[in-house]
């Protein structure tokens, strides 16, 4: 009975919705807690999806969430820097981040939405730090973590 329980979709379900929630109260508390400190970005919500609902996914892993997240927002102000925002330098941005995230073999859709994150902003070179790189090396620790002491799930499944 227990087993089933566990194992059940049901069950599975909750605890990836648990842990998202655990990971994106973390990171905002350390916002709060630090002054002047962003520890969020809105594809931090898209990528708990992939972190908790799909674990064993490539998408999901630390490689793909830390080097997606980074190379992405680097295209994405550099695209800034070099031609400004319009619509035409928003779509090379975005263009380009996914074509580099599938030839580095980093892709991680959530981070496809960092350029525009970073154009639409105005975000600056320090938004690569933190948030971005910040905030991805917690995830993924969060995720190892999480997976290996409550969802007894092994994650990841490689790390490179």
């Amino acid at each position: 009975m227990y087993q089933r329980l566990i194992t059940s979709r049901y069950f599975v379900t909750l605890l990836a919705g648990l842990g998202a929630m655990l990971c994106i109260t973390v990171l905002s508390s350390l916002g709060s807690a630090v002054q002047s400190s962003v520890w969020l970005m809105a594809p931090f919500g898209a990528t708990m999806v992939i972190l908790f609902g799909l674990p064993e996914s490539p998408l999901a892993q630390p490689r793909n969430i830390i080097v997606g997240h980074l190379l992405t927002t680097a295209i994405g102000l550099s695209i800034a820097a070099l031609a400004g925002v319009s619509p035409w330098s928003m779509g090379v941005a975005v263009g380009l981040a996914v074509s580099l995230m599938l030839l580095t073999n980093t892709t991680h859709p959530p981070a496809g939405a960092n350029p525009l994150v970073v154009m639409l902003a105005g975000e600056h070179w320090d938004f690569l730090i933190m948030p971005v790189a910040a905030g991805a090396i917690l995830i993924v620790v969060f995720g190892v973590l999480y997976h290996r002491l409550i969802s007894k799930q092994q994650y990841p499944k490689r790390w490179f």
